[in-house]
């Protein structure tokens, strides 16, 4: 574990984290004897270890699970049995992922202890970030967080989302640190009403705008929400400043009282020059327009987010993307040290202390699809540069070799710590024949094929995908949600230029898809079908409904859920067939090289 240090002092934080990227192998070590000695009594490791509590008998003994394998015990603790059926500390909440990897939520084991650890974490960023940053200690942060409506299991046990948890370890006796660095009150951003806090929260931000040197949200997506919601609703904001009062319909008494610290009276000026930005033809670089002072737009963009880096891009106005740390409901567990890299090149450093890391190697075979029947797994220490691995965690909370589901590539070293390029999940998202297209071939496919909406003022805002296996032969239907570049632009999409984003697709993806589609004999041509405006915002309230939350929501990158699939369906405007079957003789001559 991280020990402990005070995360106010910069010197103090960077001088950690070159002390623990320096002696990764031994603090693995260390991570691992304090593991299996806490935890060696627990009713899972005693099934295993029989009192073994070496490395060796560890590896030999202890199987390698995903969450379905692990899920009975997490299941018997929520219902009431005791916390020590897989850890010492007595579990304080169940996190619950996001839901949209695997369709279903997880719920992962947390004590008080590892939530403490998260939070010195993100604190070891903070310095890097300014090192690296000119001008952010003279301004506060606008970061966009929302509190998520908790449920109790049977038991009592409180079920949060990680951002609820860290919204909800701010109290009267740390939050002088949060006053310090952020634009909204905490009161706002621990709102439970989602639509009430995102409203004060940009107010708050609008309020002071001078004052806002970083602007960002937990994710690329969630920004890009908040976007839209101003898009929306700055005719209201600018009534609000003018005036001096907020709007009837909030009501949430978290929300008044944070927003009457900032709305004292009424402000004409700054309603007339927000309103000037906003009623332009374009919103390209509003976000630099409206906020002037700020220095960089901070969100996770790598993985399935990287698909709306243009789009941040675009309402950024040049400010640089940094993409801050890669973790999950499962652990935190990397830092990126060049934070104004380009998002294609984000890597993140692993903070050793975390957990216990192997590393399970992902290796496809010629046709660029079938994992190995064997792979290896690794130690941290032990991964090569260039590989693609899959996370397997052992943690303080109650997790033993656990697969994450990542697929992360190695992309060097920073001192003796291993730094990592996320990959995407290790899943196939869509399949008819012999064709495997995993969420990686998927997103690289799109972005190709979005490039011919640029010359169009156009531009893709969310997709989606599925098979249709009603059709014969089956073939792969895409949702497409686009938005244009020039405001009150009518969307009509030309249907040459749709019909060749179908064959883009489908000449980006792989030799065994594309030989299925020789002939139309095995796979039919790929369909793009465009939905409407507020489809992909329909999508996400079905998962927050069923205890997603708006901070950690991702758009799945394939649905096969019924409701889901009638959401899509009920908004689809026009529909679009690839006309041209994508060769294969010569990918597969390239892809033989």
């Amino acid at each position: 574990m991280l020990p402990k240090f005070d995360p106010t002092n910069p010197k103090v934080c960077m001088s950690l984290f070159e002390d623990v990227t320096s002696n990764a192998k031994q603090i693995q070590d260390s991570v691992l004897e304090a593991i299996l000695s806490r935890n060696a009594q627990t009713e899972y490791l005693r099934g295993y270890l029989n009192g073994q509590l070496d490395k060796q008998s560890f590896k030999k003994n202890v199987p390698v699970v995903t969450y379905e394998d692990y899920r009975s015990y997490i299941d018997r603790i929520a219902n009431g049995e005791s916390s020590d059926l897989i850890c010492d500390r007595p579990i304080s909440v169940l996190l619950v992922s996001s839901g949209t990897s695997g369709g279903v939520p997880k719920l992962i084991p947390l004590t008080t202890e590892d939530l403490e650890q998260r939070i010195l974490f993100a604190s070891l960023y903070r310095p890097l970030l300014s090192k690296h940053v000119e001008g952010l200690s003279q301004g506060k942060s606008l970061l966009f967080y929302f509190m998520t409506r908790e449920t109790e299991t049977a038991s009592g046990l409180m079920v949060r989302t990680m951002i609820t948890c860290f919204l909800k370890s701010v109290n009267p006796t740390n939050s002088f640190l949060w006053d310090q660095t952020q634009i909204s009150p905490h009161q706002i951003s621990s709102c439970a009403d989602t639509t009430q806090s995102m409203y004060c929260q940009l107010l708050c931000g609008l309020l002071q705008r001078e004052n806002v040197a970083r602007i960002g949200a937990p994710f690329a997506s969630t920004l890009l929400k908040v976007i839209k919601f101003l898009e929306d609703h700055w005719n209201e904001l600018c009534s609000n400043i003018r005036t001096g009062r907020v709007s009837d319909w909030i009501t949430d008494a978290q929300c008044v009282s944070g927003i009457c610290k900032f709305l004292t009276a009424p402000n004409p000026e700054l309603a007339s020059l927000i309103e000037l930005e906003c009623s332009k033809t374009s919103w390209e670089g509003i976000v630099k327009r409206l906020w002037p002072n700020a220095k960089c737009i901070e969100s996770i963009v790598t993985g399935s987010m990287a698909q709306y880096i243009p789009m941040l891009e675009f309402y950024g106005g040049g400010l640089p993307l940094i993409s801050s740390f890669y973790g999950s409901s499962e652990c935190f567990i990397g830092i990126n040290v060049d934070p104004l890299c380009k998002p294609c090149d984000v890597s993140y450093t692993i903070i050793p202390n975390m957990a216990y890391f192997e590393f399970l190697e992902v290796v496809k075979d010629q046709a660029g699809h079938d994992p190995v029947e064997k792979p290896v797994v690794v130690d941290l220490v032990d991964v090569k540069i260039g590989h693609d691995y899959e996370p397997v965690l052992t943690t303080f909370s109650g997790l033993y070799r656990y697969r994450l589901g990542d697929v992360l590539r190695v992309s060097g070293f920073y001192n003796k710590t291993p730094q990592f390029h996320f990959v995407g999940r290790q899943k196939v998202v869509l399949s008819i024949d012999m064709d495997k297209t995993y969420e990686e071939d998927l997103l690289k496919a799109v972005t190709n094929a979005k490039l011919l909406l640029e010359p169009h003022d156009l531009m893709l805002v969310d997709f989606t995908s599925r098979v249709d296996s009603c059709s014969f032969p089956g073939h792969y239907v895409l949702y497409w949600e686009l938005g244009s570049k020039v405001k009150d632009k009518k969307l009509e999409p030309d249907q040459e230029v749709m019909e060749e984003c179908c064959f883009t697709v489908e000449e980006s993806l792989d030799s065994v898809y594309r030989k299925g589609r020789k002939n139309d004999k095995n796979i039919g041509p790929l369909e793009i079908k465009v939905v409407r405006s507020g489809a992909f915002e329909e999508l996400m309230n079905l998962a927050v409904s069923r205890g997603s939350s708006v901070s950690q929501y991702k758009t799945p990158r394939s649905v096969t859920s019924e409701e889901a699939l009638k959401i899509l369906e009920a908004t689809v405007v026009s529909k679009f067939v690839s006309r041209k079957t994508p060769s294969w003789e010569l990918h597969e001559m390239y892809s033989s090289r």
